[in-house]
């Protein structure tokens, strides 16, 4: 359980925009610098290139801020606080806590643990322990070079939102003007309806493939259109070794689900889009390495025909991926007359991943919170614009 600050803040917030990620923008160091940083609650550690390459032109640089102090090996930050990284810290020539992540996309970063000034709506938050890097490589260098770093939002001891205090934040992604707010502290607004709320899961003894510090709910079942894919509970149960969890994560784009539930899923969905929707039958396209139920759509075609709703259904709350979030056209992929849209649905086991990952697409027009006192992921749907444009006049 994370400790927050015994006074009540009122919410900051904070607005972002998406494309690939989810962005957004803040200040750092003294004076202040500029940044933008992807949100990810998948992942712990905050960090920010310091070094400007080619592929990285946007970047913080440590030595022109007066707040900049970087962590030796032998602080108890280095020692205690990074217990759940998932590759150990290392001490490096200058005797600096020095830190490699990597992540599922198999990209990684490593530099050196730093403290510094964060600065977002109206707080300003020193010594936010941080990762300053200087080298690493990339699954996405187009989306990268246009962001200066990641902003770790999971229940670590690290995390942005466990070293800030607040007892829980929330998210609205919009689904239409790639736009979304981002919020630290209560959401009591008139106009939001009730959340439905869903425990988080948490175990005692440490997995190896369960990730302890990610916002897991339990996933019960998928319907699509009502029809509950015929799949035993203990498929959506992590194993004996923890994987099979269900995450939250910001930080993906898409849904992964393991594979006996995707399997499951494509077949009735296709069967439920016969004569609706035209599969594209090439064996060896496979999108974005994981996707692999695409459709023909015509060129010359208004919009998407009706489509069957897909609903997750976890413990005490639904999620509903309805018409246009349902499929993804493939930029810049024409065949014939034909645009090539993908199921935004994946497979977890092309990714070489062993868990259900729910993707912040799937999270559009939803409101997310995350309360990290209360151990639960409430959700609404909302529409996300509107939202942005009430809590950007003050209501």
């Amino acid at each position: 359980m994370i400790a927050s600050r015994s006074v009540p803040k009122p919410p900051n917030k904070l607005s972002f925009n998406h494309n690939v990620s989810l962005t957004v923008s803040l200040t750092v160091g003294s004076p202040p610098q500029q940044v933008t940083m992807v949100l990810d609650t998948g992942s712990e550690l905050s960090w920010l290139h310091c070094r400007k390459t080619p592929g990285t032109p946007s970047v913080f640089d440590p030595t022109k801020s007066s707040s900049y102090t970087p962590i030796p090996c032998s602080s108890p930050t280095c020692t205690v606080r990074t217990r759940d990284f998932t590759l150990p810290v290392s001490c490096d020539p200058k005797k600096l806590c020095h830190a490699t992540l990597s992540y599922a996309d198999l990209s990684s970063v490593e530099g050196n643990l730093a403290a510094e000034t964060f600065r977002f709506g109206n707080s300003a938050v020193p010594r936010t322990v941080f990762g300053c890097m200087d080298s690493g490589s990339s699954s996405n260098p187009g989306e990268d070079s246009r962001t200066t770093g990641l902003i770790g939002m999971n229940r670590g001891s690290l995390s942005f939102v466990s070293q800030m205090g607040f007892p829980k934040f929330s998210y609205c992604i919009s689904g239409r003007d790639s736009t979304g707010i981002l919020l630290f502290g209560d959401a009591n607004f008139p106009w939001l309806k009730p959340l439905s709320y869903t425990p988080m899961v948490k175990i005692s003894t440490p997995l190896p493939y369960f990730d302890r510090v990610a916002y897991t709910v339990q996933l019960e079942g998928i319907k699509v259109s009502g029809a509950v894919l015929p799949l035993p509970k203990s498929v959506y149960v992590p194993d004996h070794t923890g994987a099979g969890q269900t995450m939250v994560d910001s930080g993906t784009q898409f849904t992964f689900l393991l594979g006996p539930a995707y399997t499951a899923l494509k077949s009735e969905f296709v069967k439920q889009t016969k004569g609706v929707l035209r599969v594209y039958e090439d064996p060896n396209f496979v999108f974005q390495g994981a996707m692999d139920l695409c459709y023909r759509v015509g060129l010359n075609r208004a919009g998407l025909p009706v489509l069957p709703t897909v609903s997750l259904v976890f413990r005490g709350a639904e999620m509903s991926v309805s018409a246009e979030r349902l499929l993804y056209k493939v930029p810049g992929m024409v065949k014939g007359s034909d645009q090539i849209y993908c199921f935004t649905f994946g497979n977890s086991d092309l990714l070489g991943i062993e868990a259900y990952v729910i993707g912040h697409h799937h999270q559009q027009n939803v409101w997310m919170e995350f309360d990290l006192v209360g151990s639960r992921v409430g959700l609404a749907e909302v529409r996300c614009d509107l939202a942005g444009q009430r809590l950007g006049m003050g209501l």
